[in-house]
């Protein structure tokens, strides 16, 4: 003889008591069927709410108000720093940075390295001048950057005329 096999609605779920175990035993269709409330002692270890000690949020540096004022958490005022470079910082640049220059390797017993003195000011015409006198910044091979453009240039051609009665009023023109 077969036995049947079912899961005990009860034996992992929550059941009501007392007044309401009444109430749903008079109630419900099918008393068979389970609240569908899981036993929280059974399915979480450690259960919800069972731990003796007390949660506490990590102290970080924007948990300090001195250390996070309110004008560093406004992300609606995050606006882009404007930065300026100037005529003369831009040619010392450019004339500093026009050629790949490799690095010497150090020397055996020097302590200090030695710093790039101050550039001195250069207009800007004038430090073009000399980088593209230096080498030639553009050729035939080697073009300056075209502005991208993502399809190309419609030219209108006209098209066949769509199909109609060949002596009806006609007013238009199709183009491709």
């Amino acid at each position: 003889m077969a036995t049947k096999k079912a899961a005990d609605s009860t034996l992992y779920h929550l059941t009501s008591k007392g007044f309401w175990k009444k109430f749903r035993d008079a109630v419900v269709v099918n008393p068979e069927i389970s609240t569908g409330l899981p036993l929280a002692t059974e399915h979480r270890y450690p259960p919800p709410a069972s731990r003796p000690e007390k949660y506490s949020t990590p102290a970080t540096k924007a948990s300090d108000p001195a250390q996070n004022p309110y004008w560093k958490r406004d992300v609606r005022r995050v606006y882009p720093q404007l930065s300026v470079v100037s005529q003369s910082e831009l040619s010392g640049l450019l004339i500093e940075h026009s050629g790949a220059k490799a690095v010497a390797a150090p020397a055996e017993g020097a302590e200090k390295a030695d710093v790039p003195a101050e550039t001195k000011e250069v207009d800007l015409a004038a430090a073009i001048a000399t980088i593209t006198k230096e080498n030639k910044v553009y050729t035939e091979a080697r073009l300056p950057p075209a502005i991208p453009i993502p399809h190309a240039k419609w030219h209108p051609a006209v098209a066949e005329n769509a199909p109609h009665t060949p002596y009806s009023y006609w007013p238009m023109t199709l183009y491709r």
